[in-house]
């Protein structure tokens, strides 16, 4: 027996059953099953009231993930998903404050070594970069890897 279709308000539990939504990207989503009855804004307001949509949620969320991106990309991403502006502004500052402890395990987890030539230093560049670190970290980690290359030489560095 096919199952009815699901109404607007199951739907949008069902969206934010599986991860946290802001209002712009809940209502983006359910715009496309909206029927003449159906009144969007005071279902989310209703959401909002019950405290089941949550944008401040939300950015808590994506701050307590694990950091494997920049805090440039993860703002660009809550600005893309339609985060309050105050909300994104109060996300900065522990964004900023760890992004060189995440840039330094992110390379760690993918390189562990430093740059061995010039093409493989900007490889190591786009990476990071591509994931929405800044230039500074970027230069900072980099610079601390072939500190460490330096002062602690491989075995096989060592002269007789």
């Amino acid at each position: 027996m096919p199952r009815a279709p699901l109404s607007l308000r199951g739907r949008a539990l069902g969206y934010l059953a599986r991860r946290e939504h802001s209002r712009a990207e809940l209502a983006t989503k359910l715009r496309r099953f909206l029927q003449p009855e159906d009144d969007l804004e005071a279902l989310l307001d209703d959401f909002e009231q019950r405290g089941w949509l949550s944008e401040a949620r939300l950015v808590q969320a994506v701050l307590d993930a694990p950091a494997r991106r920049g805090a440039a990309r993860v703002l660009h991403d809550l600005r893309r998903r339609g985060v309050e502006p105050a909300l994104i502004e109060a996300a900065r500052r522990p964004l900023l404050d760890g992004e060189l402890d995440a840039a330094r395990s992110l390379w760690g987890r993918r390189f562990g070594r430093p740059a061995l030539d010039a093409a493989d230093r900007a490889r190591q560049i786009r990476f990071l970069r591509y994931r929405g670190f800044a230039p500074a970290t970027i230069e900072r980690v980099l610079r601390e890897a072939g500190d460490a290359a330096r002062l602690d030489p491989a075995p096989d560095d060592e002269p007789a």
